[in-house]
């Protein structure tokens, strides 16, 4: 992240930066967006005990309700509006991707170009819908069957507490859904990034505080505080050099004849990403595993029922969780890369413009070569998944840092900024050669003044 914002800095003139008052809108819009979302986690859904939530979510806290909260900025604990905050889309979006992979009438679809991406855009907004209406009815009934020592979280249970439940949620969602495509088109950014990006950064004071307070209690000395800010300073690091990492595939296209005259051959490459999968891996891995966790802690499971015991074996820093965790980890890494880049796509696109790979024959070859390229640098980057995983995890079950600190948090809020300083960037290049183009006109015109 550093290196990102030094580069930025060395590259970009930022004396064109207050003379370029398109990204400078862009940039207050963003902010604006950020502010309206920030101010719909304080909204309470309307029926719900605060004083009584709040002391359920401290008992049932833990396993995937923390890794929900932590995305939703902290909507979850204070049972807002925006409670489910941006996942039901976030699943849907996924549960496309596969399907476009799997289906062959939305693979042709995807192919139609920006009436496919339309469509298939619209079939993501419903499913959103759907998803959203099903958690949300299933977060209503859950509420109403909760009980803490000062009573009932539902004020009044009923269908009406379920209907407005599910109304106010579903609402919350498709708002923030429609909030990030806005902040896509006319701010900077991926939208959907920069909501989940600002509540986990919203809450990261919170988190450090709550670190400082474990300290002067006592749970660790001033040596090991110093050692677990300076292991998070090397896990950004980490990501930052991984995350900027590439196998470049290098593709020569030979000289061509264009009537009269011969264009000449040139060089390109296919940039492959170490993490081509990105967060997606961190995120499956830990919703599949901490289920059970969230099961036992809603339906009261007995010490001697068996989901209390799986439970029990797949708590942060156990040996089974810590196996699982990084096996589903590089499974998903596979996956999903294999969903995203297919060799043979690509290998046919390059046999049809002529280009090939020095040394490998084009087709079959060629497709071979790019899957066994692609396998390699996955299995780097899912070791590297792993790594930034399983690290913040044990120091979370060893000195019980707060779950902001983990991998995954620590992944998105690199990746984001990466990706949102690299667009800035990018319109500042722009807007110098605007300036570029605007000032080599006037010349040319002034001087045919002189003529």
């Amino acid at each position: 992240m550093a290196s990102a914002i030094e580069q930025l800095a060395k590259n970009a003139n930022w004396g064109a930066f207050s003379k370029a008052t398109e990204l400078k809108r862009r940039l207050l819009f963003v902010l604006g967006a950020l502010l309206v979302y920030r101010l719909g986690t304080y909204i309470p859904v309307p029926g719900i005990d605060p004083t009584v939530w709040k002391e359920i979510y401290s008992q049932k806290g833990g396993g995937i309700l923390d890794m929900f909260n932590m995305f939703s900025g902290g909507a979850l604990q204070r049972m807002t509006i925006f409670a489910l905050n941006i996942m039901p889309y976030i699943s849907a979006s996924i549960i496309m991707q596969l399907g476009t992979a799997m289906s062959p009438k939305l693979e042709a679809l995807k192919k139609e170009g920006e009436f496919g991406r339309m469509k298939i855009n619209q079939y993501t907004r419903y499913l959103t819908v759907l998803l959203a209406s099903v958690q949300a009815y299933g977060l209503a009934v859950g509420l109403e069957s909760m009980q803490g020592a000062s009573g009932s979280a539902v004020v009044d249970p009923g269908l009406f507490f379920r209907a407005s439940t599910v109304i106010t949620i579903v609402g919350g969602t498709i708002f923030l859904m429609w909030l990030g495509e806005q902040i896509t088109q006319r701010g900077i950014g991926n939208g959907i990034s920069l909501i989940i990006f600002a509540g986990i950064v919203a809450e990261l004071p919170r988190a450090l505080v709550s670190t400082l307070e474990l300290s002067s209690q006592g749970q660790f000395n001033f040596i090991e505080l110093l050692f677990l800010f300076a292991m998070i300073v090397g896990v950004i690091v980490l990501i930052v050099f991984f995350e900027r990492a590439q196998r470049r595939v290098l593709v020569q296209y030979p000289k061509r004849q264009q009537g009269n005259q011969v264009a000449q051959g040139s060089q390109n490459h296919i940039p492959l990403k170490l993490n081509t999968s990105g967060v997606i891996p961190p995120i499956f891995a830990s919703s599949l595993l901490l289920l059970p966790l969230t099961i036992v802690g809603f339906t009261g499971a007995e010490g001697g029922d068996w989901t209390a015991n799986i439970a029990r074996w797949l708590q942060h820093g156990q040996p089974a969780y810590m196996l699982l965790y990084g096996g589903l980890i590089v499974f998903f890494a596979f996956f999903y890369t294999a969903i995203v880049f297919n060799p043979e796509e690509n290998a046919d696109m390059l046999r049809k413009h002529g280009g090939f790979v020095p040394g490998i024959r084009p087709g079959k070859s060629t497709a071979d070569y790019l899957d066994h390229v692609l396998t390699r640098i996955t299995a780097v980057g899912a070791l590297y998944l792993v790594f930034i995983c399983l690290l913040p995890e044990f120091m979370i079950s060893q000195y019980s840092m707060p779950f902001y600190f983990g991998g995954t948090s620590l992944l998105i809020v690199v990746t984001v900024t990466m990706d949102t300083v690299a667009q800035i960037h990018s319109h500042l290049i722009a807007h110098q050669y605007e300036g570029l183009i605007k000032k080599t006109k006037l010349r040319g015109t002034g001087r045919q003044r002189r003529r």
